[in-house]
């Protein structure tokens, strides 16, 4: 029996969709990272209870702040995007949690670097508040060991690769982190959207860019690139048709990060099906029904979608590309 809902929402299900494929779907997977790091702080004496965490965020990680606060008696405060729809804005408020949302922004950059400003401007009148910087601190890894030990238990025994979008690189890089340092064989396959600055795709506009939790306009300290084997950016359109197909073949309801992860996952097992490949479903796909999912019957077939293979950032292009990361120059 669980002590807090946080605990067990936070646990995610590995789902076998074929023999050499496999969904790690959560019903929202920032909740490892948030709850991990605000023990560390309370373990190591860094806040105590009642003290006010605050961050940013486009969603996801507000919902887990506010709900890891909820557990250990914590105040939270967000300062979030404009992505934060009204069902998330309510929880938040029931939950105790307060929310300011930066004014609307013609692109993602302006956003981010608008909440971070806010954080600043925050934190000076109020020096007590702790900032969690879910980009920047190290300790937003410490939550996925548990995570990395049930794909170590549970997934066949063998070659791994795992396979998802790449936003703050707390996930992806940590569970395969934890993988290799248990000795598994992990190939790193990380998941972007064009007009990123991540893995340097800033200079390729995708205006239909609202895949919420990866990629990012400002450099991200927790971005481990040296980890990854493999990139792939996803433009908007082909992100919705692996999402769809996710849907319609698995009964997987899940966000458009998990569309393009699971794109990418069927295709990089076309190129090497010595692994078993497990790829990762961070939310479910309800704040997407209008902006992705009712436009399913003009998604394109996964099938006819291919990626353009690169050995150069300037050979970037829509709708999709890819390459060893690696190898890159």
């Amino acid at each position: 029996m669980h002590d807090h809902i946080a605990e067990a929402v936070k646990k995610p299900d590995l789902i076998s969709l074929e023999p050499d494929l496999v969904c790690l779907r959560f019903e929202t997977m920032k909740i490892y990272s948030a709850l991990g790091a605000v023990r560390h702080l309370l373990d190591s004496g860094a806040v105590k209870p009642g003290d006010t965490l605050i961050d940013s965020s486009s969603g996801i990680y507000a919902q887990a702040l506010a709900l890891a606060c909820h557990r250990y008696g914590m105040k939270c405060h967000i300062v979030g995007s404009t992505t934060v729809d009204r069902t998330l804005r309510i929880q938040l408020e029931i939950l105790g949690a307060t929310l300011e949302q930066v004014r609307p922004s013609k692109n993602l950059r302006l956003d981010q670097e608008l909440r971070v400003r806010r954080i600043a401007e925050i934190l000076k009148a109020n020096p007590s508040y702790h900032w969690m910087r879910q980009y920047h601190d190290g300790i937003h890894y410490l939550g996925y060991r548990d995570v990395a030990g049930t794909i170590d238990a549970e997934a066949p025994e063998g070659p791994l690769a795992l396979v998802g979008g790449v936003g703050s690189g707390a996930s992806t890089g940590a569970i395969a982190g934890y993988l290799r340092d248990a000795g598994r064989d992990v190939s790193l396959v990380g998941v972007q959207p064009f007009g990123s600055v991540t893995f340097g795709s800033e200079r390729v506009a995708d205006p239909d860019m609202i895949i919420a939790g990866i990629g990012s306009a400002i450099a991200f300290e927790n971005v481990r690139h040296e980890a990854y084997d493999r990139v792939h950016w996803v433009n908007f359109d082909c992100a919705v048709s692996g999402a769809v197909s996710l849907l319609r073949n698995s009964g997987i309801f899940a966000g458009l990060s998990t569309g393009a992860a699971y794109l990418t996952a069927l295709w990089e097992r076309r190129r090497d099906d010595s692994r078993t490949y497990v790829f990762i479903a961070a939310d479910t796909g309800h704040r997407y029904v209008e902006s992705a999912y009712a436009k399913h019957a003009d998604a394109p077939d996964i099938d006819t979608l291919k990626p353009h293979e690169i050995t150069s950032l300037d050979e970037l292009r829509h709708p999709w590309s890819t390459t060893s990361w690696r190898d890159l120059p």
